[in-house]
């Protein structure tokens, strides 16, 4: 059995994943984990964990460890429909990234001014098994968190 922690990519209030205001994220459709309100500012997204960067939209990005855990960080609900504005990537599909290595840079702000929620989704993709995703302590007690702090660890 594998333990996988998995890190904020960015700074911020750590969130519950159930209380996400997305059915498709709080109801686990996608997979179970965590997620961050951010801070109302332009912030870099790391690497959550290290990996192969299996996709790559300006704002989401999936990676896949060594134990073929996938991770999704999810920029903002609703953002696909900004077709990239607000974000700026820093590297490429494909490559292999180091868990807190800048991915993203994401415009917050600009996210905000256009109507959108910037809460950041993180999660196992595909997991359906709720208790394989242990949250952190921080994230059950809703914690202001830095990029880079374990909100929760997956167990494979």
């Amino acid at each position: 059995m594998s333990q996988t922690p998995v890190l904020a990519p960015v700074s911020g209030r750590a969130v519950a994943l159930a209380d996400v205001p997305d059915p498709v994220f709080s109801a686990g459709m996608v997979g179970y984990g965590a997620a961050v309100d951010p801070p109302r500012g332009v912030v870099d997204a790391v690497a959550p964990v290290s990996g192969k960067l299996l996709k790559l939209m300006p704002h989401a990005y999936v990676i896949m460890t060594a134990d073929n855990v996938g991770v999704l960080v999810h920029l903002g609900l609703d953002t696909v429909a900004l077709d990239g504005a607000g974000f700026t990537t820093h590297v490429n599909q494909g490559d292999d990234v180091t868990a807190g290595q800048l991915i993203t840079t994401y415009d917050v702000p600009a996210v905000v001014a256009r109507g959108l929620n910037p809460i950041v989704p993180v999660v196992v993709m595909d997991e359906r098994e709720p208790g394989n995703v242990v949250a952190s302590d921080a994230v059950r007690a809703s914690a202001e968190i830095g990029s880079g702090t374990v909100i929760f660890t997956a167990v494979k």
